[in-house]
């Protein structure tokens, strides 16, 4: 072991000593190894369980649904979606139907085949030229607004994209 020596500086005078044991060295080091296996283990294990969690589940998404070849015009044609829903670690893949019509091949009018009352599937009734939701008797336009009925507000709507020949529908996941 060294002597010790001391140092000057403006508060006063301090002993150094070159005083560490091959021990104290050893099991400062290993310490130190110890904590970045643990930060490097540690860190990444921790965003894996928060990550997800902090999700919101919402995201925009395009979800093709079918070619405009399928459309008849004038007439609500029916497609149906499959969308996959993430929240958390949890995905689920849900079907849902999407009417879609055209009056002149190039403006698209998408609306939610679920009945804005309690959710049942509506049905369009081509002698009524309408949408009937056979649980209550509810009526919609080929536009999706209450003609008759108990459902509080029009059909869900979506925006549409045609990208070539294919059909898309802008879904909030």
């Amino acid at each position: 072991m060294d002597q010790p020596y001391t140092l000057k500086d403006r508060g006063g005078e301090t002993t150094v000593t070159d005083d560490v044991s091959r021990r104290t060295l050893l099991s400062k080091m290993v310490a130190a190894i110890g904590g970045l296996i643990a930060a490097g283990v540690g860190v990444p294990a921790i965003a894996y369980v928060v990550a997800p969690a902090s999700k919101s589940g919402r995201e925009d998404v395009w979800v093709p649904i079918g070619s405009t070849r399928q459309i008849e015009l004038g007439t609500p044609t029916l497609f149906k979606a499959k969308i996959d829903r993430t929240t958390g670690w949890v995905t689920q893949t849900e079907e849902t139907g999407v009417y879609v019509y055209t009056d002149n091949g190039r403006d698209y009018v998408a609306l939610s085949n679920v009945c804005t009352h309690l959710g049942c599937r509506v049905r369009w009734v081509e002698d009524q030229q309408s949408f009937f939701c056979p649980c209550h008797n509810g009526v919609f336009s080929k536009t999706g607004k209450v003609l008759d009925g108990p459902p509080p507000k029009p059909l869900e709507s979506f925006d549409v994209r045609v990208e070539g020949e294919q059909l898309e529908v802008h879904w909030d996941a």
